[in-house]
């Protein structure tokens, strides 16, 4: 039996809503991605959320049971730090909303991270998810942007999934900002091509397959690259949601967890039953949505 992974090199992979919600771990996920036999897939930890570094993200990943090391995790902030690096001269000023470990990426590129709209407007504003931002951190980046400075944003998921449901993410931030400045931030996280560019470069193949359960990120940013794509339904995205997607957001395969990547595709013959009632058939199993190129069913 050939197993969903093995057709790849490396698994690219998101945490919210994949792996865990919050503080908890999803059920069977971290013994679903343990290595099986000699094999040498590369795991890399791909996600939006730039609260926090590489080294924390890889202790919680540690902690949950997944196997994870630093240099295996790929942040948005790490990615909108590489932006910032291309288009900004060293030592130049940046505001950042976010957290410290976000402002901690920047002051690793060469530039200089602050807090507050000085006497000198700063030459950027950077913008990730916080749970602790609040009004006066948005009027600090409202000035800066008025002033012309130049704008990323880690990423702009609306929601970010949690062991409660779903809370505001850092899109929902971005948007109030927007809404304040009249602007419209470059952006480096899923689905936009510089993070999952630096996935990629983590990986060192492009023979690989994303896996996330947001439409929205995570299948369109591998559909951008031309990549395949699991969308697992433990997270934000729903069955209904895929089933009625733009091609953009069509994943290559759906599959009610991570279980699917250890067992063969449901690849039936000729005009396949629903969707659905495949998934209903073959639990455990992921179902091809579409080949290259094809609509889904």
């Amino acid at each position: 039996m050939n197993r969903l992974r093995d057709e790849y090199d490396a698994l690219l992979l998101d945490l919210d809503g994949t792996l865990y919600r919050g503080p908890d771990v999803i059920e069977g996920a971290p013994k679903a991605l343990a290595p099986k036999g000699d094999s040498a897939q590369r795991l890399v930890y791909v996600t939006n959320n730039a609260s926090r570094g590489p080294a924390a993200v890889a202790h919680h990943l540690a902690e949950l049971g997944y196997p994870a090391t630093v240099d295996e995790v790929v942040t948005s902030a790490q990615a909108a730090a590489r932006m910032l690096a291309e288009r900004l001269n060293p030592g130049a000023t940046v505001l950042v909303v976010g957290t410290d470990d976000l402002a901690a990426e920047v002051k690793a590129v060469g530039l200089d991270p602050l807090r507050r709209f000085g006497d000198t407007p700063p030459a950027a504003v950077v913008q990730g998810h916080s749970p602790t931002t609040a009004w006066p951190d948005l009027a600090e980046a409202a000035y800066a942007l008025r002033a012309g400075a130049l704008w990323v944003a880690t990423n702009t998921d609306r929601t970010l999934p949690n062991e409660r449901g779903l809370a505001p993410g850092n899109g929902s931030m971005v948007a109030a900002l927007a809404t304040a400045s009249d602007r419209t931030p470059l952006v480096a996280g899923k689905p936009y091509a510089p993070l999952m560019e630096d996935a990629i470069a983590r990986a060192g193949t492009r023979r690989a397959l994303v896996v996330g359960d947001r439409l929205d990120t995570d299948i369109e940013g591998a559909n951008g690259l031309g990549l395949d794509s699991l969308l697992v339904l433990t997270g934000v995205s729903t069955l209904d949601e895929a089933l009625t997607a733009p091609p953009e957001r069509i994943p290559t395969f759906i599959a009610t967890s991570l279980d699917a990547l250890n067992a063969a595709v449901v690849a039936e013959p000729g005009a396949p039953a629903p969707i659905a009632e495949l998934l209903r058939a073959h639990p455990g199993r992921a179902v091809r949505v579409r080949a290259a190129d094809s609509e889904i069913r």
